[in-house]
């Protein structure tokens, strides 16, 4: 008797191999590179993400529909696709970020480099992951290098206190996510998206205890990486004290692939059960929302305003959630890729104000910047203008597709939240272009920006007022991924 064993394709895993391949590779060049000179392994693997992010946009006109290897565990679509050039545009401008920020934090390391790849490769199997179990390996494949690039700074007792804390909450949560996945096990047989959407729907498991439960644990799983409330805690002091560039990374990549992940599981996976996530969701919508935009009022530290303006940023993101239309995820792509541009290149002024002793993350630090530096203050400017949803920037426009969804889904009072939120937010950003232009400087050591990082700065200032200006061909994108998906979806 001939057991047959299904051939995986690969070819759908070309852009994980990659940069497997990438960051193994690295590894291999950086024992031969001097200690002072690991900034090339910085430029090598700037080269190799950007190839990578090529390569992948090329899988682009065969995902019409999408695809499955590895007996329906791993699908490649149009969603997973764009996530992944979200991931690789993060790590490429972080990348930047990290060239000059590593020399002066005596940390110019090329094991740096490589625990990034590493962590982009689990979320890039975060979001192509259709089978629990392999979501799961991605989150923790991403969480362990996330963990110690928190703290890479081993010398700084804060940087340790931030990745401690991060560890520790998220090792809780991690077994509280698993804890879900056995409760869908247990109540449906399998672990694979499809499987148990099919089961519930043909057992009528609509009221299931264990499913209701598994529902509570899975966004709790979720909802570290997302920042959202209650599992936020975490955030404020780990973006305070990680390494600025980590902070950014973090800020936008992890959260993107939390939010894919829980899209995929609860639009495939537990679908049916959509009355009950959706409930769920729009009280945690209206008090992450809530909470971050309040407490960042109260905040005098860039990084932790910053923080608390992400765990906001979360809410927003939710709406398109909540929903649950071709909007609303048309919405949450075109906002990942608008939060990338703005929130790191928030994070890459802070980075630019590190000189000698002065560590840059006050607000106070900004005092007179547009006297000294008024290129660098125009362009906070616009990644202010584009946090707080204004006109001309991709900001703006993200944030209209994601009130437009929920109203489509009349879900009205979540939109007069959000729209009260993004009112008290205009304080706090504008506290930072208030201490630019209408203050003084003082007589500090100005800071000289390395190339790398003025090429970032330059890029994500150019592509958050070009796709407010003109959003078309990123939302024709967007709204193209967000029908196949619902497609599938509805089906």
């Amino acid at each position: 008797m001939k057991i047959l064993v299904p051939t995986p394709d690969l070819t759908l895993l070309g852009p994980e191999i990659l940069v497997l391949v990438l960051a193994c590779g690295l590894l291999f060049v950086d024992l031969f590179i001097p200690r002072d000179r690991k900034g090339v392994v910085g430029v090598l693997a700037l080269i190799g993400v950007v190839a990578i992010g090529l390569i992948t946009a090329a899988y682009w006109p065969g995902l019409s529909n999408p695809v499955t290897t590895f007996s329906g565990t791993f699908v490649m679509d149009r969603f997973a696709l764009m996530f992944k050039e979200v991931f690789l545009f993060c790590a490429a401008i972080t990348i930047l970020l990290s060239l000059r920020y590593l020399e002066i934090e005596g940390i110019s390391l090329g094991e740096y480099y490589v625990l990034m790849l590493f962590c982009t490769l689990g979320m890039m199997i975060m979001v192509s992951g259709a089978d629990l179990i392999v979501i799961y390996l991605g989150i923790e494949t991403m969480a362990l290098s996330v963990y110690v690039l928190a703290g890479f700074m081993r010398f700084d007792k804060k940087c340790n206190e931030a990745a401690l804390k991060y560890f520790l909450m998220g090792v809780f949560v991690s077994g509280i996510l698993l804890y879900g996945i056995a409760l869908i096990y247990a109540a449906t047989g399998s672990t694979q998206l499809s499987q148990v959407a099919q089961v519930i729907k043909e057992r009528g498991l609509l009221n299931n205890p264990l499913l209701m439960l598994s529902i509570f644990l899975l966004a709790a799983g979720f909802g570290l990486e997302i920042a959202m409330v209650p599992f936020h805690f975490w955030a404020p002091d780990v973006y305070e004290g990680a390494p600025t560039p980590i902070t950014a990374f973090i800020s936008v990549a992890p959260k993107a692939a939390a939010f894919a992940a829980l899209i995929r599981v609860f639009y495939y996976g537990i679908q049916l059960l959509m009355p009950h996530w959706q409930l769920l969701l729009w009280i945690i919508c209206a008090v992450t929302m809530t909470i971050g935009n309040v407490t960042a009022l109260l905040q005098k530290n860039f990084k932790r305003m910053l923080a608390y303006s992400s765990i906001a940023h979360a809410g927003y993101i939710l709406l398109g959630v909540v929903a649950a239309n071709q909007i609303g995820i048309q919405g949450i792509i075109f906002y990942f890729f608008a939060y990338a541009f703005m929130n790191m290149g928030a994070f890459g002024l802070a980075i630019y104000l590190r000189r000698a002793d002065i560590v840059g993350d006050q607000v106070d630090d900004f005092t007179g910047l547009a006297q000294t530096h008024p290129v660098a203050a125009v362009a906070m400017v616009i990644f202010l203008l584009s946090l707080a949803g204004i006109p001309p920037t991709a900001g703006f426009v993200g944030k209209f597709l994601l009130f437009a969804a929920a109203i489509k889904a009349g879900f009205y009072w979540l939109v007069v939240i959000a729209a009260l939120n993004s009112v008290i937010a205009l304080f706090y950003y504008f506290r930072v272009a208030k201490v630019m232009y209408m203050q003084n400087p003082e007589p500090l050591p100005q800071p000289v920006p390395g190339r790398g990082l003025a090429l970032a700065l330059a890029v994500v200032c150019v592509l958050t007022l070009l796709f407010g200006i003109y959003p078309q061909p990123l939302m024709a994108l967007a709204k193209g991924t967000a029908h196949t998906f619902m497609m599938a979806f509805i089906s």
